[in-house]
């Protein structure tokens, strides 16, 4: 307990924030990132502005939740130039959002006790209030981390992505843009698995050679390369049964005079056009190109597929503890870290999922 007296002086020495009743005995504070300014053109870190506000104890029905890390996806750019409708309208003064894992330090839901790992929509921020039902309890013989990567949105995109909307069989070519990245290297390793000629599209030779060389992929082609058109033609040689596509504009155009008769095109993002506010033009040839060879091009949000989840989870983790899918993770430490770091990420700087340790 604070006394009265000591209170006086500190409101005399200017050291104190009038809360509500019970902050200063949790002496919790809660440090944020929030938008300072939408983006014109590319992203700036200097669109984010660090923060720290109070936080309340949870009420009824509501979990406390300390971030223990979490993802940077170049899908939220897409929201702060407001193309991605379910994300609502952009705005600023709010914290970044994102998903996160992290530990409860309070609760009032009965399924959830003080020190469970969670996943859940934490932002980039420290605490977080939740509704009980936003959160999901992470299998304690499971690594947290990997609810940002192969067990969380990221995994489970590519999962459905490839698996319901591409349906691969055996001896099909599957080409995969943003190869290297969160998504996209999960991709290639679970059509990998499903005994799928698999090439991957990325943005650099080093990229490439993780993709072959430690992730399994047949080959691996350069789109910044000169000669990009001619080396896909020579990696597609059979055409393409399936392309995922996590970049839209001339990846996709190339991708579309490789597609085989009957294929499938999964649209997941379009990379290509979030940092930035002047967006290359669609790729040539639709829909001719797409009567013509008789292809299916279909576009899809994770959130389709929530009742499937666990099953989804379950042979994941198969796959990760066999040794046949590869969880790749791309760190950067420290709360002040992630606008820099989500820049970078735009800019092709990661491999594998980015996450920021707090």
């Amino acid at each position: 307990q604070i006394s009265v007296f000591s209170v006086w002086l500190m409101l005399l020495w200017g050291k104190v924030t009038v809360l509500p009743f019970g902050y200063k005995e949790r002496g919790m504070r809660n440090q944020q990132v929030l938008i300072d300014s939408l983006p014109q053109g590319k992203l700036s870190a200097s669109n984010y502005r660090l923060a720290e506000s109070d936080i309340a104890a949870p009420a009824a029905g509501q979990v406390l939740v300390k971030t223990t890390a979490f993802a940077i996806t170049a899908g939220t750019r897409a929201g702060l130039q407001g193309s991605a409708s379910y994300a609502g309208a952009p705005t600023t003064g709010v914290v970044m959002n994102s998903t996160g894992v992290g530990e409860v330090v309070e609760s009032t839901v009965a399924e959830f006790a003080v020190g469970d790992a969670v996943v859940a929509p934490t932002g980039w921020q420290t605490l977080s209030l939740h509704e009980g039902r936003a959160l999901t309890k992470i299998d304690p013989s499971h690594d947290p981390v990997h609810y940002l990567g192969p067990l969380g949105v990221n995994g489970l995109t590519a999962y459905f992505g490839l698996l319901h909307i591409g349906q691969p069989k055996a001896g099909e070519t599957v080409m995969v843009s943003a190869a290297a990245g969160s998504v996209g290297h999960l991709v290639g390793q679970i059509a990998r698995i499903n005994g799928c000629h698999v090439v991957g599209v990325m943005g650099s030779d080093a990229k490439a050679q993780v993709l072959v060389d430690q992730l399994g992929f047949d080959v691996a082609v350069n789109y910044k390369d000169a000669n990009f058109r001619q080396s896909l033609k020579e990696a597609t040689a059979n055409g393409v049964d399936f392309y995922f596509d996590n970049t839209g504009g001339m990846i996709l155009g190339s991708a579309l005079f490789r597609m085989n008769v009957g294929g499938r095109i999964a649209c997941c993002g379009v990379v290509s056009q979030y940092d930035t506010d002047s967006p290359e033009p669609g790729p040539r040839g639709i829909p001719g190109l797409l009567v013509n060879n008789r292809i299916t091009m279909r576009g899809f949000l994770v959130f389709d597929f929530a009742q499937h989840y666990a099953e989804a989870r379950q042979q994941i983790n198969t796959w990760l503890e066999s040794g046949e899918l590869t969880s790749l993770t791309d760190e950067v430490n420290g709360l002040e870290a992630a606008p820099e770091g989500f820049v970078d990420l735009l800019a092709g700087g990661n491999v594998g999922t980015r996450i920021v340790r707090v």
